[in-house]
């Protein structure tokens, strides 16, 4: 099963663009990164630029409209995440809380849903679009 963590850092909605991370938070973070790819379990991870420096895309009226950020109305933004690889979402949970968070952050652990979890119609349209 594949999860997502994403970690939500509170504040992190209104960081400046080029706000960079403590490096003793770093260090410790890249500790805890070895050890979910050591135990075979990182699929994939990635930090964000704060929201200041991205873009959102809505489609009220099926009409594309780009703001660029950031974005007064958000109150909790992701600003990183890990897609992981283990047997159950209690195993997620167990990974999630070796992080080496502070008090400012939450990680919440998402399940990814995979093609064989949907209808048959739904992974017909799937294949037939090439996925």
């Amino acid at each position: 099963m594949r999860f997502m963590m994403l970690m939500i850092p509170k504040g992190y909605e209104k960081a400046a663009p080029g706000a960079m991370p403590d490096p003793k938070a770093v260090e410790a973070m890249m500790k805890y990164n070895e050890s979910l790819q050591k135990a075979g379990v990182l699929l994939a991870l990635d930090g964000l630029h704060p929201p200041s420096m991205g873009a959102r895309v809505s489609f009220a009226g099926g009409k594309p409209r780009v703001t660029d950020g950031p974005f007064s109305e958000a109150k909790e933004v992701v600003g990183g995440y890990w897609m992981i690889q283990v047997k159950s979402k209690e195993e997620a949970v167990e990974w999630a809380k070796r992080c080496p968070g502070s008090d400012n952050e939450v990680i919440e652990i998402r399940q990814v849903q995979e093609i064989t979890e949907f209808p048959p119609e739904i992974q017909d349209a799937a294949k037939n679009a090439g996925f």
